[in-house]
């Protein structure tokens, strides 16, 4: 399951005099809404003593992550200003002494009042309340970038394609709902609150912004020690040893000289800056971040095949993967506790560890000095765009390699910036300059070759997990991956994973074990129910969800089950959440609740094609065919651009015997998704039987070309070819 987090950042801007005089009043009228509740300590208790800490926070990105939408927040444009998006049309002005906007489609239009802005920059956000106590972010934002870098204007959140009410990425849809994928990260002590039976949140918190709690929890009794002790405490200094990091004669770069580093407390910083599903309602600071949240692992599609950050995924997945965390540098080592802006400009930054003499010169990075490409950044932290305007580095650290971009497609500094050049240029250019590129292990790139969806021998998958060299989260991905690579595990091999020091290991592991005999896979999970982590106690409820659970461990499996079923119900706003539900409940043969958690899924996202899907599949087992064919007609008729639809709807034809039907849908369902080799073998297939096998080796010969892992599709043209007796078409398959 994916979550997506919104993250911003700020830049301060001001309004006329004008708006500001017509919207004095607007902050006390919105000031009464019920998000509040009874707070531990507000930010306020916190800024009467710790006046520096709270005049450096004011500048941070955190301060600004959401406000009252008044005339001190509010950087957009709205004197009557129109803007239109492949037929979706927004009116902002105000009104009222409110600032509004008038959202028009499909000759319907609907008028909110600002209630909150969302971040500052490098896009600002609003949010309007559509139903009581539910909040969504508007389609357009605003680039609060300045005009000569192309802001300073409004622009759709997704500019390049046309976003219908249909589309679960609607803003009218859950995936755009405040309550369930922004809140926690931008307000302190947020609650959720969701009733899956009136599908409506009752979300509650204690600050309205990022603040004090975010990292430091409630601090109700330190607010209540005299003030000189107050001001002589720094939380983070507690909890970390006397050190430094100090380069010795010789060394290019530092190494941490003092006590080890207790760095536990990132894991408030990747509470926010991660994909993950979280497992409360809401998060605490200052608690493990897998007590409260299941990362996402490193694997595509929201990664590279070689671990660099392809979708909106974050920091935590990339910076877990550099040789920094492993050498225990943490986030505060480059970016200030408070104000949150990185502690020097330029590659003084990175020079406090890095030897100027190595690294600053133009003989390593080939550049003339201050020039955009001698900056290491720009080199070793490459920049995506997200969300139109937002660019957001790397936080691996890699070393430029154009010579694995050839072999893996992956992105690279080089030809990011010299777009006009080759990756084969880069190479000799790099190679001229450095000599022949260090030898990448052999268990990292057979991972970047399984990440890009070649296969691989199981000896050389279990090679992978096995290499201590190799950075954690990577092993942990390669563990998750094992069900690509063989249908079954021996207990031998799991159990060094399962019983792992390291918790993302014990975590992949315990996610993976449904591939053990049903005796091994009850002997190894069992002490993991009561693991430290409660990310591994509900992997472990889960694989363990259809074993015959003995006597004795049946309380221990009771109490994580009970953790895995809290999960379900915190996520149970969108349709995965309500889908993940009814998956259970189809093991636990709870037929009856399955189907009910999938029409509810539909009920709650009925752009939620999973949900369908599902559901007919229970009908067909029921041999229900009439429910389960009208189930997936109407799923298309809501979804007409989900491929898994019209596959699963063909399939329907096909076990009716009316293959005429399917194949249409097959063919459908490769030109929406071209990438999808299983749906060209179904179809291919299908053209065969129905007597259309000259036709079917016409095809397949120009659609196995559109696919990496060629072994499936290959077999089946060498048995069309020999059904046709056409020994040159059957000598063409064999060259794959």
């Amino acid at each position: 399951m994916r979550i997506y987090i919104l993250k911003t950042y700020f830049l301060p801007y001001f309004l006329s005099l004008t708006l500001l005089t017509v919207l004095s009043t607007q902050a006390a009228d919105i000031q009464g809404h019920d998000f509040n509740k009874a707070k531990p300590i507000s930010n306020e208790t916190c800024t009467s003593c710790h006046v520096q800490s709270e005049k450096n926070w004011r500048q941070s990105d955190h301060a600004k992550a959401m406000m009252i939408a008044d005339n001190s927040s509010v950087l957009a444009d709205f004197s009557n200003v129109s803007v239109e998006h492949y037929g979706q049309k927004a009116l902002f002005f105000i009104k009222d002494n409110r600032y509004q906007v008038t959202i028009s489609y499909d000759d319907k239009s609907d008028t909110y009042p600002i209630k909150y802005t969302f971040g500052h920059f490098p896009l600002q956000q609003y949010l309007v309340e559509t139903e009581q106590g539910s909040l969504h972010v508007l389609p357009f934002a605003w680039d609060a970038r300045t005009k000569k870098e192309g802001g300073q204007r409004w622009y759709h959140n997704y500019s390049h394609e046309e976003i219908r009410p249909e589309d679960r990425l609607h803003w009218r849809q859950p995936l755009q709902n405040w309550n369930g994928m922004c809140a926690d990260c931008h307000s302190d002590g947020l609650v959720r609150n969701y009733d899956a039976e009136k599908n409506n949140f009752n979300t509650k918190f204690d600050n309205i912004n990022v603040g004090c709690l975010s990292c430091h929890d409630d601090m109700t009794e330190h607010a209540k020690a005299p003030a000189k002790e107050k001001n002589s405490v720094d939380i983070i200094a507690l909890n970390n040893p006397i050190g430094q990091w100090l380069r010795g004669v010789g060394e290019k770069t530092a190494h941490w000289e003092g006590g080890k580093r207790d760095n536990a407390f990132m894991d408030n910083c990747f509470a926010c800056h991660s994909l993950r599903a979280p497992l409360t309602d809401g998060f605490k600071a200052n608690k493990p971040f897998l007590d409260q949240f299941t990362p996402n692992f490193t694997a595509a599609p929201n990664y590279y095949a070689d671990g660099q950050i392809k979708e909106e995924v974050y920091v935590y997945g990339s910076f877990l993967q550099s040789k920094m965390f492993k050498e225990g540098v943490n986030c505060l080592d480059c970016h200030d506790k408070h104000t949150m802006k990185i502690k020097e400009e330029g590659n003084g930054l990175c020079l406090q560890c890095h030897g100027a003499e190595v690294y600053n010169v133009k003989k390593h990075h080939q550049h003339n000095n201050d020039s955009t490409g001698a900056q290491c950044v720009n080199c070793h932290m490459p920049e995506t765009t997200y969300m139109g305007v937002d660019d957001r580095r790397d936080h691996s650290f890699k070393i430029p390699r154009p010579d694995l971009s050839q072999t893996f497609n992956t992105p690279n500094a080089c030809v990011q910036c010299h777009d006009n050049k080759s990756n084969e240029w880069a190479s000799k250019n790099l190679e001229k300059w450095h000599g022949k590129p260090e030898v990448v292990l052999s268990s990292k790139q057979l991972l970047m070759t399984l990440n890009s969806g070649q296969a691989i021998t199981l000896e050389q998958h279990l090679s992978i997990i096995s290499d201590d060299k190799l950075d954690v989260i990577s092993r942990a991905t390669a563990i998750q991956l094992l069900s690509y690579t063989t249908p079954t595990l021996s207990a031998d091999f799991l159990m060094p994973y399962l019983t792992h020091t390291e918790p993302l290991i014990r975590l992949s592991a315990a996610s993976i074990a449904t591939l053990l005999s049903p005796i091994d896979r009850i002997n190894g999970l069992t002490p993991l129910l009561q693991d430290k982590y409660k990310a591994v106690r509900v992997a472990s409820a889960r694989s363990l969800v259809s074993s015959d659970i003995p006597a004795l461990s049946q309380p221990l499996f009771d109490k994580a089950f009970k953790e895995l079923t809290y999960s379900f119900d915190v996520n149970s706003w969108r349709g995965e959440g309500m889908a993940n539900k009814g998956g259970l409940a189809i093991e636990m043969n709870k037929i009856t609740d399955a189907e009910m958690s999938f029409k509810k899924s539909i009920e709650i996202e009925p752009y939620f094609d999973t949900g369908y899907i599902n559901l007919a599949d229970i009908y067909r087992s029921q041999q229900k065919s009439f429910q389960a064919g009208a189930v997936l007609a109407k799923g298309i008729k809501l979804n007409p651009k989900s491929a898994a639809l019209h596959y699963s709807y063909g399939l329907y034809f096909v076990r009716q015997k009316k293959l005429e039907k399917g194949i249409p849908l097959f063919e459908k369902s490769i030109t929406l998704m071209p990438d999808n080799a299983q749906y060209a073998y179904t179809y291919v297939l299908a053209l065969d039987g129905a007597a259309q096998s000259k036709q079917a080796l016409i095809q397949l010969k120009t659609l196995i070309l559109n696919y990496q892992d060629k072994t499936q599709l290959k077999e089946l043209g060498l048995y069309l070819s020999q059904k046709l007796n056409l020994r040159a078409e059957y000598n063409w398959f064999m060259q794959f």
